[in-house]
């Protein structure tokens, strides 16, 4: 489901397919990574896609709602990916297993861009985001136990930073603070945000 946005003008440049991949084909992805306040050690390697769909109206970010049984982050808005495998020859390759594993979106669809900073959260997961493109048709098969369903959102309502709004909230004594960016009725918040926010970042560089 896609709900129609008004978004600035100054992200019109988004539609531009060229763009996006001359933004990964000439930046320079920071070393650093970014850190959820509360975030512990050690930290578990994992990696998520950041699939964003070449649609003809305009781009847009396919995100998944996970089930509500499952242990972390059960309900939340995420993007499809997990821990790192031993067998994983990458971060890269881990996104792309659990992509076909979760939604059924064979790796031959994703045109790989590059990665983002990677993201340590207050869970405990040190995730690399890596960026893809996905030019329809394509089919879906979710994983039933881990996806409840799967989603799109134009991307330029994810990189206009009027959506992007920062929260807080204590947890054990200790204050916390993420991004929320509520869209319809889906509330993209946490992780999925935050990375969301490292994109629309690293394209404004």
């Amino acid at each position: 489901m896609i709900v129609p946005m008004t978004t600035s003008s100054d992200l019109s440049k988004v539609a531009s397919v060229e763009w996006l991949r001359t933004c990964f084909a000439e930046g320079v992805v920071h070393d650093a990574s970014v850190k959820e306040s509360g975030a512990a050690e050690p930290l578990t390697p994992a990696a998520v896609l950041v699939p964003i769909i070449l649609r003809q109206q305009a781009p847009t970010v396919l995100l998944t709602r996970r089930t509500d049984h499952l242990h972390h982050h059960p309900g939340q808005v995420s993007f499809p990916g997990g821990r790192v495998e031993a067998g994983d020859m990458s971060p890269i390759d881990t996104a792309l297993r659990e992509t076909e594993e979760e939604i059924g979106l064979v790796r031959d669809k994703v045109e790989l861009l590059g990665c983002l900073p990677q993201y340590r959260t207050g869970t405990g997961f040190d995730v690399t985001p890596v960026v893809g493109l996905v030019s329809p048709p394509f089919d879906l098969v979710l994983d039933a136990f881990e996806v409840a369903e799967a989603f799109e959102v134009p991307l330029s309502f994810l990189l206009d930073s009027a959506n992007h709004r920062l929260h807080s909230v204590e947890v054990r004594g200790v204050n916390r603070e993420y991004y929320a960016m509520p869209y319809g009725d889906y509330f993209i918040w946490g992780a999925t945000a935050g990375m969301l926010v490292s994109l629309h970042r690293f394209l404004r560089r």
